[in-house]
């Protein structure tokens, strides 16, 4: 059994199509979507409609929760709401928050239970960001049977081994290598390639193996695109890999 993960596109369809292309020339026929599909500044409705022609195993990440939530308001003004159509919105509110993809493997978002969790990293008081305890990941991972759990969220590519043989994995994010946020404290993600990034999982005899790709792309007219709309964070990170 070998497949594919991919995380937090955010719009950036040319990472994207590049991902999807390298997928296939390794012969990789199977891809599962672990959410956080076309919020942003970017190209939603031209992401949206290549996943949904595309038609993966996918679950709802809290951006897109997000989205279909402002939608429901019908107020925001947001450039990414602006350019999804009713379609795109119900294709994202018909996703579920978890799902078990072929028996042995979990996908959610962030973590089992929280849909804008940080997991397998975590924020310190001082704002910097680096792997969580191993206790702390495990009790995340309580209750859920799977050999494999994949989750996205954070951006940052991790392989975790739990001390029963679980394996929990991040395949990092295809469309945004960095990014600032507010909440617990300030922080910044950055995770130093532009590279579009993405996971390859294969069970062997030995158990599941995980191979982190970083893909390399054009990234030029999508750093200008988010610069052009105010997000010179974005910008950098999707040119560079640092914000």
């Amino acid at each position: 059994m070998k497949f594919a993960a991919i995380a937090d596109i955010h719009g950036n369809c040319p990472a994207l199509e590049a991902v999807l292309a390298d997928i296939a020339e390794l012969g990789i026929s199977e891809v599962v979507n672990l959410g956080d599909h076309v919020s942003g500044p970017l190209e939603a409705a031209k992401t949206a409609d290549l996943l949904i022609e595309r038609g993966f195993p996918s679950v709802r990440g809290d951006q897109d929760r997000i989205l279909v939530e402002l939608r429901q308001a019908g107020t925001s003004a947001r450039s990414d709401v602006r350019q999804l159509q009713r379609r795109h919105f119900d294709w994202m509110a018909a996703m579920p928050p978890t799902l078990r993809y072929r028996e042995q493997v979990f996908l959610c978002h962030a973590s089992p239970a929280d849909d804008a969790a940080f997991w397998l990293d975590q924020i310190a008081t001082d704002g910097s960001v680096g792997p969580s305890p191993l206790q702390m990941i495990e009790a995340g991972a309580a209750g859920i049977d799977a050999e494999l759990i994949l989750c996205g969220h954070t951006h940052i590519p991790r392989v975790v081994r739990l001390r029963n043989g679980r394996m929990v994995v991040n395949p990092g994010s295809v469309g945004l290598p960095g990014y600032d946020g507010r909440t617990p404290v300030p922080y910044v993600v950055e995770v130093g390639t532009p590279h579009a990034c993405y996971a390859v999982l294969e069970r062997t005899s030995a158990g599941w193996s995980a191979t982190i790709r970083y893909v390399p792309y054009d990234s030029t007219a999508m750093a200008a695109l988010a610069r052009d709309k105010g997000m010179p964070v974005w910008g950098n990170a999707i040119a560079t890999g640092w914000v």
